[in-house]
């Protein structure tokens, strides 16, 4: 997870010079609040510097940072403390630890000796030096570990003070996330589960060691490791994670964990100096909030532990409601920070839980609500495979390293969430149990889980309006269908971690993951690879002339950014529709053109995508398919005279992509996607691509093709004041018209309509079609018969034929219509007068 620089006004390097007018103007808009917080963090900073505040306490400075009255006659020495920790944690840590021989037999009986040999041969690699950080594989980083070094350009950061470091700059450290994701000691977790498992005292002694070399070598404010106050608050649980779990190995004494209360007590004094406020209020916040809440709950014989406890509690209040819309979405736009959203509040809540701090039930309500509205996204995002998205940028780091899941496989989460708020869906999309669950609610947590009687969510698609996202598919089994397009704004705050993705969809045939997100792949590497993967071309969307629909500034920022806008979400049982627009492309100089994407999904059949583009002038478009590594697509010739784009083996399930666009064709290529950070692999690269001047439309068919069916077809025929397309499907012959404007009404010899989109099926043997699906019109007749005419705009419309009883139902209401039997004709979409 990434932090944000600080402003280059902050810095209080001795010898700069600052413009007055430059400071005047950016503190100009700031709230007193912000310029308080600031100039005390400033002050705070040169104190440091001047070595009057942030050293390392004496044992007797110590005694006076604690709370006497935990101890009453007994002196406050390294034993005590132990002693009171351990006490403190039997009952408000997690539940897991209260009962490890329990927890340690139930874990091999759960998971197997797959998941403990995973756990123990990960741990024998990091005692042997071995390292996995992020999507870096088996980095040798030695037995003594330098934790200043970045072992992918072999740069190490110098011992200045924390405030000297430029977080964004590569030059001096090279890529920080990569020396901070060791230094969140996370693989303490890992050795502290090998040691579980196996009572091998080598990994209690490689932790130990760890943690005796890292407080040598990282003195107290000097340092990268002191940059970050997110960085210290994930140390400040890993390592109150790993307590408990050595606490019975020989390696790990009472004088060990006395030199780690000191350091400890200085993260916490520093994350509560430093906190992220005005920085980077964002998962940053949440996650200092949430070590704070460690520390004054772990450890509340710090004196200042109330303090800490209080301040971690009202923030992570206080920014639920910021950082999450109404209708669940994390307002940066990205699954991974979503996740990390998740995790962090169902930690508070479970160690809130077992602190006994009860809030009114009223808020107690509003936050669990909250929380599962959270979950509740990632659950309906999840993929018929179970993997999920990873929409915006992906930092790869994680809560806890609980067990050897993908890493876009956030099934964990839900099956936690279920155990902990009595939910069905979350389990029958979760699935079995995880090593998460056990670690955090215990083996009554994972009981618990396995009496809950699971169900499919109540909804198969789902909207969420505010977010921007809508999710279509046909069913929850691992055989149907799934898309997913995203139409939100590009990110909070500056949009630091939002892709230009907007109109994106991503896509699962029958239960096969297809159309992919790039990923994020790197933050710092360089500024092309970080463009290119946050950039349109990256994701499955129209580009026009080879920009991107949000232009990239610096690698956390945008020059501009595209404003989506949702015009039509609609969800029924038969089909969904989806219709959008951004004006990302209206910056072109000289000739703005607007992207409107509508998506009309026939459930249990296929997609159907229309791109209308309203420009002037001469324009380039690439309309973007990148498929999932492994995929195999060919481009091939249709029947119908054009080409389409398919994977369609004899022995497995495929799919034919149809698209329909003036002077375009289809090319194929090779390009990068990443599901984890550091991480990138080849991947097919589809586009279809034209040239056009003035408004343009390019329609998109994505069909599902069965072993043994026959292999669908898609044909564009004439049909005046609209397009009109036939597909062949499964042994229907189906239409779809699109009406060239709202009041335009497109006649034909079988029926009439001003709805912008008719869908029709008509069976072998048929004159008239068997069902219709109709989205946003006044009017339709067929066969001569007044179906539908309104004096408003109907949202839509479906109807379903029964010998010659035409049963409608629509958004004002349900009726029914007979209607005349007609003979077997072939020229249903002519117009009257080619008859």
């Amino acid at each position: 997870m990434r932090s944000f620089p600080p402003a280059k006004e902050d810095s209080l390097e001795v010898g700069t010079m600052v413009n007055p007018l430059d400071k005047i103007r950016k503190i100009r808009g700031k709230s007193w609040e912000e310029l308080r917080t600031r100039g005390g963090q400033a002050f705070s900073v040169y104190s440091e510097q001047m070595g009057l505040t942030g050293k390392m306490p004496s044992d007797t400075e110590f005694v006076e940072l604690i709370d006497k009255s935990f101890f009453g006659k007994s002196p406050v020495i390294a034993e005590s403390l132990w002693v009171k920790f351990f006490k403190n944690g039997d009952e408000r840590f997690f539940p897991s630890f209260a009962r490890r021989k329990e927890t340690t037999q139930a874990y091999r009986q759960l998971f197997g000796e797959k998941s403990a040999s995973w756990f123990i041969d990960k741990a024998s690699k990091i005692a042997d030096g071995r390292f996995d950080l992020l999507g870096y594989l088996s980095l040798e980083l030695g037995k003594e570990i330098d934790w200043h070094f970045e072992p992918i350009t072999g740069k190490r950061s110098p011992l200045k003070h924390w405030k000297q470091f430029d977080e964004l700059d590569v030059t001096e450290t090279g890529d920080k996330k990569i020396v901070w994701e060791l230094n969140r000691h996370q693989h303490f977790f890992t050795l502290g589960v090998a040691y579980w498992l196996t009572r091998d005292e080598r990994y209690a002694a490689v932790f130990a060691r760890h943690l005796e070399s890292w407080m040598e070598q990282n003195p107290p404010g000097m340092g990268i490791n002191w940059c970050s106050s997110l960085e210290l608050a994930f140390r400040v649980m890993s390592w109150t994670w790993a307590f408990h779990l050595f606490r019975d190995s020989d390696s790990f004494t009472p004088d060990l964990f006395h030199r780690a209360l000191k350091f400890l007590y200085l993260h916490g004094r520093h994350i509560e100096k430093y906190l992220s406020t005005y920085y980077s209020p964002n998962t940053h916040l949440t996650g200092e909030a949430l070590g704070l809440y460690y520390l004054g709950t772990q450890f509340p014989f710090f004196e200042r532990s109330k303090q800490w406890r209080k301040m971690g509690e009202d923030i992570l209040l206080s920014e639920l409601d910021r950082q999450v819309f109404p209708d669940g979405v994390y307002f940066e736009q990205s699954t991974w920070y979503q996740k990390y959203t998740a995790d962090f509040y169902t930690h508070f809540l479970i160690l809130k839980t077992l602190f006994g701090d009860e809030l009114e039930t009223e808020l107690a309500d509003k936050i669990e609500n909250r929380v599962q509205s959270v979950i509740d996204f990632l659950m309906y995002v999840t993929r018929p495979d179970g993997t999920t998205p990873i929409i915006g940028d992906d930092d790869g780091g994680r809560m806890l390293p609980y067990g050897r899941s993908a890493s876009d496989d956030f099934r964990s989460t839900l099956v936690t969430g279920a155990a902990l708020f009595e939910r069905g869906d979350y389990k029958f999309v979760g699935g079995d149990p995880v090593e998460e669950t056990l670690w955090l609610l215990g083996v009554e947590g994972v009981q618990s889980f396995r009496t809950l009687r699971a169900h499919e969510p109540h909804e198969t698609s789902y909207k969420f309006p505010r977010g921007g996202y809508f999710v279509m598919r046909d069913g929850w089994s691992e055989y149907d269908n799934y898309l997913l397009v995203d139409c939100g704004e590009v990110g909070g705050l500056s949009g630091g971690h939002g892709h230009a993705d907007t109109l994106a969809i991503e896509v699962a045939v029958q239960g096969k993951t297809l159309l992919v997100d790039s990923g994020t792949y790197t933050y710092h590497e360089s500024r092309e690879l970080r463009n290119y993967f946050r950039s349109t071309t990256a994701h499955n969307t129209l580009v026009i002339d080879k920009i991107s629909s949000s232009e990239p500034g610096d690698k956390f920022s945008w020059k501009t950014k595209a404003e989506a806008k949702i015009h039509s979400l609609i969800s029924q049982e038969r089909f969904d529709y989806f219709e959008g627009s951004h004006n990302g492309y209206e910056r072109i100089a000289g000739a703005p053109a607007t992207h409107q994407r509508s998506i009309l999904f026939l459930k249990n059949d296929y997609w159907i995508m229309r791109d209308f583009v309203e420009a002037s002038g001469d324009h380039d478009y690439a309309l973007n398919f990148h498929l999932k590594t492994g995929t195999k697509p060919m481009i091939e010739g249709s029947e119908a005279g054009g080409f389409y784009v398919g994977q369609t083996p004899s022995n497995e399930d495929g799919w034919r992509f149809f698209t329909f666009g003036d002077n375009g064709g289809w090319q194929r290529k090779e390009s990068w996607a990443s599901t984890n950070y550091g991480k990138k692999v080849n991947t097919p690269f589809l586009r279809f691509v034209s040239k056009g001047t003035g408004p343009q439309e390019f329609f998109t068919f994505m069909l599902p093709v069965g072993v043994g069916d026959e292999k669908p077809e898609v044909f564009e025929t004439q049909l005046p004041g609209g397009r009109a397309f036939v597909i062949e499907f499964r042994g229907y012959k189906d239409i779809v018209v699109f009406t060239d404007a709202v009041d335009q009404m497109v006649r034909t010899e079988l029926f009439n309509t001003n709805f912008k989109v008719l869908w029709g099926r008509l069976s072998p043997g048929e004159s008239l079609p068997e069902e219709f699906v109709l989205v946003g019109g006044t009017h339709f007749t067929l066969g001569g018969r007044e179906i539908i005419n309104y004096p408003n705009m109907v949202e839509y419309a479906v109807a379903r034929r029964f010998g010659n009883k035409l049963n409608v139902r629509t958004s004002e209401g349900l009726f029914g219509v007979s209607i005349p039997q007609r003979r077997p004709q072939t020229y249903i979409l002519k117009n009257p007068d080619d008859v």
